[in-house]
């Protein structure tokens, strides 16, 4: 039934937003305690943030603006305001994604580490430079009003499924990250003994997945789908074929009223040649 579809959608959901938060938690405690903080100076302070804005920016906050439209609750809310709050959030990640990818290529550049070697760092550019075409694409299609309705009925399932990807290209990306950090930095002990860190991290990384999993099943539920608002033409017939109806009515009542007008005249010189014939027939008696 409704509500119980109504429940379901509100578990995962409140299951959803505390794994997302405990993992952007993870991340800050993993810079904080077991890699020294952060910092802007070149050093691996600075790198520091690179983990903290793509978990924040590109997993956490991009997997809210992917369900926002599947919260019951803002379905009475207009189109054009869940559109403006959906690109919000997406400039908001986009924008803590390109300040992480600043912090790494400053740290590789003070430290003349070489820049754009690992898997990691192919598929994080190119899911960033997607994602910033991504957002202007939505912008200019679909909150702006200057695409004709065509183009944006073409583009919709594109968006949705670059959308998706893109969200699943993120977390792919950050677990190669955390991964590859993991191998560079544990020495002593070694990745491969379990240090706590290693463990932490790890940990991080299921958080993470979960997180995914759980955004990836709500927005694949059809019933979770936020209505379709009344189609403009579809109205925009009904009122035609009101007028049409109205119309047809307003003629039938005419030729109503022309049929009783012509039968009253009728009528009425039947009477007079009725009362002209009683008058011949009494001056005939007289």
């Amino acid at each position: 039934t409704a509500m119980e579809s109504y429940r379901g959608f509100l578990a995962l959901l409140m299951s959803a937003l505390p794994v997302g938060f405990l993992s952007v938690l993870f991340t800050l405690i993993w810079v904080l305690h077991y890699r020294e903080g952060l910092g802007w100076d070149g050093s691996s302070l600075e790198f520091n943030w690179h983990p903290v804005l793509a978990v924040t920016g590109f997993i956490f906050i991009q997997g809210i603006a992917i369900i926002v439209y599947r919260l019951p609750w803002t379905w009475k809310c207009s189109k054009f305001l869940m559109k403006s709050i959906h690109a919000g959030l997406n400039g908001v990640a986009t924008i803590l994604a390109v300040i992480a990818l600043v912090a790494v290529f400053d740290f590789h550049n003070a430290q003349s580490i070489p820049n754009m070697y690992s898997l990691h760092s192919w598929v994080g550019l190119a899911a960033v430079i997607c994602y910033v075409l991504q957002l202007f694409t939505g912008f200019f299609i679909f909150l702006l009003p200057w695409a004709p309705p065509s183009l944006r009925e073409f583009v919709m399932p594109i968006h949705v499924y670059f959308g998706l990807f893109l969200f699943g290209t993120t977390i792919a990306t950050a677990l190669m990250g955390v991964t590859e950090k993991l191998f560079f930095v544990l020495k002593d002990p070694a990745y491969h003994s379990f240090p706590p860190e290693g463990v932490f991290v790890n940990t991080l990384g299921l958080l993470i997945l979960l997180f995914g999993a759980l955004i990836f099943w709500i927005v694949s539920r059809p019933q979770w789908k936020r209505p379709k608002e009344p189609d403009s033409t579809l109205l925009k017939s009904n009122c035609d074929t009101t007028e049409r109806m109205e119309g047809d009515i307003a003629i039938s009542s005419g030729n109503n009223t022309d049929r009783s007008d012509s039968e009253l005249n009728n009528e009425g010189a039947t009477r007079k040649r009725n009362s002209g014939l009683d008058d011949v027939g009494q001056r005939s008696t007289m």
